[in-house]
């Protein structure tokens, strides 16, 4: 089975139908900035996009995305002109304003943040806070989260005026 993940193809064994996106991911691709939390698509560690949309990789059975769009953390930047990534404005925001504790929600907090400034470009402080309440983390850095994806979509608007 070919999925596409991160702009780039990839060919998976599909002998087991059951086998959900997030150990291909990790254990088969090395794409190991998707992380495993709670295994019951609670947490939110576990986000990435499928067709841009926010989805959890811990319950999503891979031989249901042939032909899908994959975008995982690491597919958030660019590269940039020297061949350097490039980090994306919520991957800025987050460095930049210290949200990580422990960062292991970050790489899920980060992808759903995204899809939220795809779908919502200007989001209010509450847009943000009800985007982003179905993504847990243990380290309580929730005002951190909210002001860095606030200053992302800053960010995005400053990068995207002519």
């Amino acid at each position: 089975m070919k999925l596409t993940i991160n702009d780039r193809e990839y060919e998976v064994p599909d002998e087991n139908p059951h086998r959900v996106l997030l150990w291909v991911l990790r254990d088969e691709l090395g794409l190991v900035g998707t992380r495993f939390g709670c295994g019951a698509g609670i947490c939110g560690a576990c986000t990435v996009h499928v067709n841009g949309v926010a989805t959890r990789a811990c319950l999503t059975p891979a031989s249901t995305l042939a032909g899908a769009r994959i975008r995982t953390v690491e597919g958030l930047s660019t590269p940039g002109p020297d061949g350097k990534p490039q980090l994306h404005p919520v991957q800025r925001a987050f460095l930049d304003g210290q949200v990580p504790q422990c960062g292991w929600c970050m790489s899920g907090q980060m992808m759903s943040a995204a899809a939220l400034l795809e779908r919502n470009p200007s989001p209010t402080p509450d847009q943000v806070v009800e985007a982003m309440q179905n993504n847990y983390c243990r380290c309580g850095t929730y005002c951190r989260i909210k002001k860095a994806v606030l200053s992302a979509a800053q960010q995005l608007a400053q990068e995207t005026k002519p």
